[in-house]
């Protein structure tokens, strides 16, 4: 029997709409690190220019965190020639620095080994600083400093358009796009879990991170706290974590109820944190005493998001112009690869988000919500444990079967892109996926897990063997003249751009920070 998204693949081909040639691009955060596998406490390179206005390189939680952007590209394969010059131009400048190889940060040597990222003098620059300090006052600085990868993508502008047509959906334009971009959004909430069985490399920890094997972890070594068949303790309870947001229930039903929810998040004051306090002693220790201070510490598997413009809220930014990409925000850094990312998984990624776009999508209720919740903690505690079962509906299902049913479901998606783009790699892609689901050992976390046993190396130890490999291979191949150049160029005109956003300055930071929250009031009026 046809399913729904097949019907849907049949009418889009029928109408010329292409699938192929979305906007793709990375984000992929790394901790600095010291040649004996210390947090680096160096300041952000001056080589690489300013954190706050270089196009490229910037920094997220720490200064010792170097978050690498690469521009919005249609090409899976331009991504990461730009995201490996990238790794390349910031080796120039690092030292006997290296790049940690691991989402989860190596030895923690206390919440003052990990220092916070600095941005100037100038009300944006403060800013930046002030939400960061707050982070590490709400939550500490270890769990800021896990390093993840992000994926943005976006279906072609041309397909849009042809899409609603075939639907044969008579709404304004963004309100269709925004509509169907929430479609996917609660699909890939879903089956995220897939992606952490798949592509999550954090079985293990090191011991410094939580103080202890505790919270269910057992000792690999003196130094490693793992769970045996753990995917992603990255993405788990230990990981990315904040009670304060277990009862916001933000709502992607709508863009308008994702606007009012989220908003509402940053106007509600939470006990906890205004014990806290927003300015003690004439200093700031967070913006504001909110459940969050700005949405982007809203925790989230997946985004939609609109490019914002200077000074404008993201829900305001989505508000006025709709939903232009979203962001996978689920991936581990990869210690195999150099890049943290290969290409048969992002080009798996865009296949499963057309998928989760094309399929029927109802909305979440909350007891779906509970039971997504309850999948991701069960794959990324216990992913690989023979026979587990997750919730679906009114029972349970083993992980294997709803996992090959899901990628089966996208095999159509994944041979008309192979179509399209006359190759064979989308299917590939695809076939490699279904082999870890059958082979559960040939998962990134259980062969992370098993080197260790056999090379009998801890977790920081193999971190830095996986780290010093890829450091001298990026080492090896340094920028051709024209493009050391070119990022010299970068970096100089970045700082000079800091410099004068320092000098514009008209206005103190509280005012500042007063119409920035400003645009609150604007939220409530916020319209699908």
């Amino acid at each position: 029997m046809q399913t729904e998204l097949e019907r849907r693949l049949a009418r889009l081909e029928d109408a010329g709409a292409r699938l192929a040639g979305g906007s793709k691009g990375i984000e992929k955060e790394s901790l600095r690190i010291t040649p004996a596998g210390e947090i680096a406490r160096t300041p952000h390179p001056a080589g690489l220019g300013s954190a706050l206005t270089h196009p490229y390189i910037t920094t997220d939680f720490s200064e010792a965190l170097p978050e690498l952007r690469t521009p919005p590209l249609a090409d899976t394969a331009a991504v990461l020639a730009f995201l490996d010059e990238l790794h390349r131009a910031v080796y120039a400048g690092l030292g006997d620095e290296l790049l940690w190889a691991a989402s989860m940060p190596c030895r923690v040597r206390g919440d003052e080994s990990i220092p916070i990222a600095q941005y100037g003098t100038s009300n944006v620059g403060r800013m930046k600083r002030v939400y960061r300090l707050g982070l590490a006052h709400r939550y500490g600085r270890a769990m800021q400093a896990i390093a993840g990868v992000h994926f943005n993508y976006s279906l072609p502008d041309a397909f849009w358009p042809l899409y609603r047509t075939a639907e044969g959906d008579t709404r304004p334009l963004p309100e269709f796009v925004a509509d169907r971009y929430f479609a996917l959004v609660r699909n890939f909430q879903r089956v995220g879990w897939l992606v952490c069985y798949l592509f999550g490399a954090s079985p293990a920890i090191d011991r410094s991170f939580l103080g202890g094997c505790r919270d269910g972890l057992a000792s690999l070594d003196a130094g490693t706290c793992f769970a045996p068949h753990a995917t992603s303790l990255r993405m788990s309870d230990i990981g990315y974590t904040n009670k304060a947001q277990a009862g916001l229930a933000i709502s992607y039903d709508s863009l308008s109820a994702y606007v009012e929810t989220l908003c509402r998040a940053t106007r509600t004051p939470y006990p906890e944190f205004e014990r806290i306090g927003v300015v003690v002693d004439g200093e700031y220790r967070q913006l504001n005493a909110h459940v969050l201070q700005i949405e982007n510490e809203f925790y989230s598997a997946i985004r939609p998001k609109q490019p914002i413009r200077p000074g404008e809220k993201p829900t305001l930014a989505l508000a006025r112009r709709g939903v232009r990409y979203v962001e996978v925000r689920s991936l581990d850094v990869n210690p195999y690869e150099p890049l943290g990312v290969s290409e048969p998984e992002l080009r798996f990624l865009e296949a499963l988000l057309i998928g989760c776009l094309l399929a029927d999508s109802p909305v979440i209720a909350a007891a779906e919500r509970d039971e997504i919740e309850h999948n991701q903690q069960a794959v990324t505690r216990r992913g690989r444990e023979a026979g587990l079962r997750l919730r679906r509906g009114a029972g349970t299902i083993a992980l294997a079967d709803w996992a090959l049913e899901t990628l089966e479901a996208i095999r159509p998606v994944c041979a008309r892109l192979d179509a399209e783009a006359g190759s064979g790699a989308y299917v590939r892609a695809l076939e490699s996926q279904i082999e870890r689901v059958r082979r559960p050992e040939t998962t990134v976390s259980a062969r992370l897990l098993e080197e260790m046993r056999a090379e009998g190396r801890g977790f920081c130890a193999m971190g830095m063997r996986l780290s010093g490999e890829h450091a001298a291979a990026f080492r090896s191949r340094p920028l051709e003249e024209a493009r050391r150049l070119h990022y010299e160029g970068l970096a100089a005109q970045s700082v000079s751009r800091q410099s004068e956003l320092e000098a514009a300055d008209r206005i103190g930071f509280e005012e500042y920070l007063a119409r920035y929250f400003a645009q609150d009031l604007a939220c409530p009026a916020a319209t699908s």
